[in-house]
C-alpha cells in the first residue's frame, strides 16, 4: 500500500529538484520531507532520489514510480471529492410559475445555492395546473404558483393584476377574428383569456403559442395579436389595452407560496427568502 503522504512529498521533491523548495510547497520543514522520502525509499527496497548531482533528480526506479505516484494521487482526490459530495444535506425541490420575475429570482437562487453547496438545489419552472398537481403528489418542497382566487393552505398570497397587452408599433386589435398570443393548453392565463372571450362573444384564433413568458412577449410586441399578461412585465414596445378595447376585464388572480408540512431547515431558509421576494414585489 502507498502512502499518499509520502508520494506527495517524493512528487514535490522531484518537481522541485531540491528538499528546502519542496518543503516549503508542502509548508513542512526539511528534515520531515527528508524522513518521509527515506521511509518510501526503505518500504520499496530501492533509492528513488539521486542526492548526488547538484540538483535531486530521480532514480530510474523513482522515474517509474513517478507516473505512478501522480495517477495515485489524482485517483485519491477524485474518491475523496466523490465521497464528500455524497455527503449532502438532501435535495431541495422548488416549483416556479414560467413567468415570475426571473431577473429576481434567478439571483437570489443563485446566492442560495453558494450559501448552501450541499444543498442540491432543483428548480422546475412550468404551468400552474401541473405544478400544483405535482406539488399535490409530494413531487415539490416549495411552490409558487399562479392561481384563481385564495385557498387557505397556502403560506401567503398575492394579487397579479392583469391587463390585455397588444404591440405598439403593428396593433392587432381591430382584426377579425381577433388573433391571440398565448401560453400552452392548460395554461391559466389562456384558460381565464379564451372562456372570457367565449363569454363576451368575440370571434378569435390562437395566432402564436408558446411556454416561453419571452417568446409571448415577444409575438405580442411584433403585432402577431393581443394577450392577456400580468401588468409588471409589459415593456416599451406594448400598449396596455383599456377599457375602451371592449376587452373583458379579468382580475382574481393570485401568485401563491405552498410548502410542504415538513421542510427541512434550509427549506424554511428558502421558504422565507421566497416569501420577502414575493413581498417586495407585490
Amino acid at each position: 500500500m502507498f502512502d499518499p503522504v509520502l508520494l506527495r512529498s517524493f512528487i514535490a521533491v522531484v518537481d522541485c529538484a531540491n528538499f528546502t523548495r519542496a518543503a516549503q510547497r508542502l509548508h513542512l520543514t526539511q528534515s520531515t520531507v527528508s524522513q518521509q522520502i527515506r521511509r518510501l525509499e526503505d518500504s520499496l527496497g530501492c533509492k528513488l532520489l539521486d542526492r548526488d548531482q547538484r540538483q535531486i533528480v530521480a532514480t530510474a526506479e523513482g522515474e517509474r514510480l513517478l507516473a505512478y505516484a501522480r495517477r495515485i494521487l489524482t485517483l485519491h482526490e477524485e474518491a475523496r471529492e466523490v465521497l464528500f459530495n455524497q455527503q449532502s444535506e438532501g435535495v431541495l425541490r422548488l416549483g416556479v410559475p414560467e413567468d415570475f420575475a426571473a431577473e429576481r429570482m434567478m439571483p437570489m437562487l443563485s446566492r442560495f445555492g453558494l450559501e448552501h453547496p450541499r444543498v442540491r438545489l432543483e428548480v422546475t419552472s412550468g404551468l400552474g395546473p401541473e405544478l400544483s398537481r405535482l406539488f399535490r403528489r409530494g413531487e415539490f418542497d416549495l411552490l409558487l404558483v399562479k392561481q384563481m382566487g385564495q385557498n387557505d393552505d397556502c403560506l401567503a398570497c398575492w394579487p397579479e393584476p392583469l391587463c390585455w397587452v397588444d404591440s405598439r408599433s403593428q396593433p392587432a386589435l381591430g382584426r377579425d377574428p381577433l388573433p391571440l398570443v398565448a401560453f400552452p393548453v392548460g395554461g391559466l392565463y389562456r384558460n381565464e383569456m379564451l372562456h372570457h372571450l367565449e363569454m363576451g362573444g368575440w370571434q378569435w384564433r390562437i395566432s402564436y403559442s408558446s411556454a416561453s413568458l419571452a417568446s409571448v412577449c415577444s409575438a405580442v410586441a411584433a403585432g402577431l395579436g393581443v394577450s392577456l399578461l400580468p401588468l409588471r412585465v409589459v415593456a416599451a414596445e406594448h400598449q396596455v389595452l383599456d377599457a375602451s378595447s371592449g376587452l373583458p376585464d379579468i382580475q382574481g388572480v393570485y401568485l401563491a407560496l405552498y410548502a410542504q408540512s415538513e421542510l427541512s431547515h434550509v427549506g424554511k431558509l428558502l421558504q422565507n427568502q421566497l416569501l420577502s421576494l414575493c413581498e417586495a414585489l407585490a
